[in-house]
């Protein structure tokens, strides 16, 4: 096999593609001393960076919605995204590389910048459970 036809997958720069926080109700928030509900939206989406054959942007979005009762405590929202090279990979495993590869490569930045910024903002770290990328690649193939 010569050495073009060797697979090649290769993580070229990984990166903070956004980052948002959004405290509504400061400073009156940082008295409340119940528990707050915390929910996860995650999404990751991937798309083909043009000029460079065999380059792949994937981007992985999380929404961190902190709740005390009715009062919004915290909203931040945070894009991790990489570049990666992948070539010589036969076309029908390019999406489970990109769709469930990718993303758990990204997930642990990803997971880092959000209970970084949830502490800098004055609150208790935030730590997302792992997650399982392959169910959610392919619930998301069951849609298409």
């Amino acid at each position: 096999m010569s050495e073009q036809q060797q697979p090649v997958f290769a993580i070229e720069k990984i990166y903070v593609r956004d980052l948002s926080l959004e405290i509504p109700n400061a400073p009156n928030i940082f008295l409340e001393r119940d528990a707050p509900e915390i929910n996860l939206q995650l999404d990751h989406k991937n798309q083909r960076i043009s000029g460079e054959e065999g380059l792949y942007e994937v981007l992985l979005t999380a929404t961190v919605t902190a709740k005390i009762k009715e009062k919004m405590m915290f909203l931040a929202e945070v894009q991790q995204s990489g570049i990666f090279r992948i070539r010589n990979i036969p076309e029908n495993d390019i999406g489970p590389v990109l769709g469930i590869g990718c993303p758990n490569i990204l997930f642990p930045y990803l997971r880092e910048v959000v209970s970084d910024v949830v502490i800098r903002a004055g609150f208790p770290p935030v730590i997302l459970n792992p997650v399982n990328f392959e169910a959610m690649y392919q619930q998301k193939k069951g849609m298409n």
